[in-house]
């Protein structure tokens, strides 16, 4: 057998490994979809089957159970408004700890990297504490804060590690030409950062938007709820409404599936490139 074939059937058995290891990846959602259409004494009888029946009202029903307007609204305001905030701050405070290498931005940078390994669960009880302090218990400004706090670390690292790409002649280029501090990084370094921008908005979108333990923790009126709390009102102590929590997963997370498929090129372009001199 010659090198051509050993590298052709080499490359025939990865493709067959890779679409294997897809489809199984694909089971959790088959079985969200198609019993997302069952009744609910078809999905207890056999959740793995083809629907006997497509009930479809299940996510009309779904829909208005869970007033997922309103939810969805919640969710894409908390979304949106803590990424620009997480992008915006992140970004400038990576530049300056890159761009200042002084030992107070040395002991900052070493500080975020080190609170990306501090669990959650560690602080759940001092963050409501706080939050109940400051009035910002059932809030969106509240939960709003809290993610920036949270999302920072991860998004001043990934910012850091992009930043030592971007070449410094550029920036002393604009600094002749008359481009203040401000002008040089909106206007010169924020473009080349534009793969970091998306990956980092990717990352924390899926993070952010799937999130139930935090929301959780501070929101409680019915009308701030996102998307995943309101779906956790159809499982109760006793009972579990799988009829009408499976739609409203599937209403729940397409939006999110749309979006990352519309700009998961960008997820290892943006991480590579910052990873080349991190």
């Amino acid at each position: 057998m010659d090198v051509q074939s050993k590298y052709t059937v080499r490359t025939l058995i990865l493709e067959i490994i890779v679409v294997i290891v897809g489809l199984i990846f694909l089971i959790p959602f088959y079985f969200l979809v198609v019993n997302s259409v069952k009744s609910f004494g078809d999905i207890l009888s056999n959740s793995a089957s083809w629907p006997q029946q497509f009930v479809w009202s299940n996510y009309a029903e779904a829909w208005k159970a869970i007033d997922f307007p309103s939810a969805f609204g919640n969710s894409l305001i908390i979304t949106v408004v803590s990424n620009i905030f997480l992008v915006l701050i992140s970004s400038m405070a990576a530049y300056q700890m890159v761009r200042k290498p002084s030992r107070f931005n040395q002991i900052l940078y070493f500080v975020f990297v080190a609170a990306m390994v501090i669990p959650f669960q560690s602080i759940m009880l001092p963050l409501v504490e706080m939050a109940s302090k400051y009035g910002l218990n059932n809030s969106r400004t509240g939960l709003i804060i809290s993610y920036l706090g949270f999302g920072a670390p991860l998004s001043v690292f990934l910012f850091h590690g992009f930043v030592k790409t971007v070449p410094l002649e550029i920036e002393q280029a604009a600094r002749v030409d008359g481009s203040n501090r401000y002008g040089v990084f909106f206007r010169i370094v924020c473009p080349l950062m534009m793969p970091m921008f998306v990956t980092v908005i990717i990352l924390n979108t899926l993070w952010i938007w799937n999130d139930y333990l935090l929301p959780s923790l501070i929101l409680s009126s019915p009308e701030l709820r996102t998307i995943p709390i309101a779906t956790y009102s159809f499982f109760g102590q006793y009972t579990k409404q799988w009829d009408m929590a499976l739609p409203a997963l599937v209403l729940g997370i397409t939006p999110i599936i749309i979006f990352f498929l519309f700009l998961q090129r960008y997820i290892i372009q943006g991480i590579t490139a910052g990873s080349v001199k991190g």
